[in-house]
This record gives structure tokens, C-alpha cells and sequence, in this order.
């Protein structure tokens, strides 16, 4: 990840969309709805359980639920890009103002989980155009990619806590272990 960080090539992908997330979040109340302030947490982290949930739940109905499974699977599939969007959206609003070194794991982050996304998009079409295995192939191949995104995505809020915070819950550990919640 320390060569991630630091590997400069990959800042003319940042600039290239540096305006995007500009643009995003130049309204304060678009800035505020997208980070999650209005909720007191970030909004991006969560929203990925939605089309990372749905996806691998098809990829599992392919390998294991049979032809019985296939129409479940293909709906998994599309509700997945239904709300790969949003999630994208506010994951580009949490990209926009931190530092450079994380902005360059972002950007890889962004850049596999884009790759899934057209994979999942390439798995719909072929299932909806009656061609189930390639579909699966497909699906496949951006469930990897999604566990790449996962992985750089864990480490960007894990390791280097770069997501949107409510001061209301900004306490030291000590304050929340006296208080007992």
C-alpha cells in the first residue's frame, strides 16, 4: 500500500478527475447530503455493502444455485449497477478533499471497482440476451475486481480513516469508555 501511496504516475489520473470531484461537492449542500452529514456518518462506506452485497450473492447463485437460480442472479446482478451509482457518487465526494497520497490509493479504488462495474454490466447483457455462461464469466471476473476495490477501499477508512465524520461523535476512547456507550 506505502508503494501505492507513492507511486507519482498515477497523479495525472488524479488530476484528470479532480474536477468531477470538485464539481461534486462545490455546493455546500451537495457536500453536506454525500459526505453524510445529515446522518452523522459517512454515507459512501455503507452504501458499497449494497451493490458488493448484491453481486457476490449472484456470483454465489451461479456457482452453487443451479438453473433454478439463474433469474435471481440476473436481478441480483442489475440491482447491483442500480446502485453501483449512488455509491460512486458519494465515494467521489469522499475522494474529493483528502490528501494526495490517499487521493492516489482512491483512484486505483475507483478504477477496479469501474472495471467490476462494467463486468457486472457485461454479465446483465449476456444473461439478458440468453448466453448464462458467459454472464457468469463476467460476473466473475468483477467479483474480483470488487474484492480489489473492497480492499483498497478498507484500507483508504481503516488504516488511513479517510471518511466523512460528525463532530457529535468525534470524543477520545477514554470519554466513550467513562460514559459507557
Amino acid at each position: 500500500m506505502e508503494a501505492l501511496e507513492s507511486a507519482a504516475p498515477l497523479d495525472r489520473l488524479v488530476s484528470l478527475a479532480r474536477p468531477l470531484g470538485d464539481a461534486l461537492i462545490g455546493s455546500p449542500v451537495r457536500r453536506r447530503l454525500l459526505h453524510g452529514r445529515w446522518l452523522g456518518h459517512a454515507v459512501h462506506p455503507m452504501l458499497t455493502d449494497l451493490p458488493l452485497g448484491m453481486w457476490m450473492s449472484a456470483v454465489l447463485l451461479d456457482l452453487v444455485g443451479g438453473r433454478r437460480s439463474r433469474s435471481a442472479a440476473t436481478l441480483l446482478v442489475g440491482a447491483g449497477i442500480a446502485t453501483a451509482v449512488p455509491t460512486a457518487l458519494t465515494g467521489l465526494a469522499e475522494w474529493a478533499p483528502i490528501a494526495q497520497q490517499e487521493k492516489r490509493v482512491g483512484t486505483v479504488h475507483a478504477l477496479s471497482n469501474s472495471v467490476g462495474l462494467m463486468c457486472f454490466a457485461a454479465s446483465l447483457t449476456s444473461r439478458l440476451r440468453g448466453r448464462h455462461p458467459a454472464g457468469v464469466a463476467f460476473g466473475l471476473a468483477g467479483g474480483v475486481c470488487g474484492v480489489v476495490g473492497g480492499y483498497l477501499g478498507g484500507h483508504l477508512t481503516t488504516v488511513r480513516k479517510i471518511s466523512s465524520v460528525h463532530p457529535a461523535f468525534d470524543r477520545p476512547a477514554a470519554d466513550v469508555r467513562a460514559s459507557g456507550t
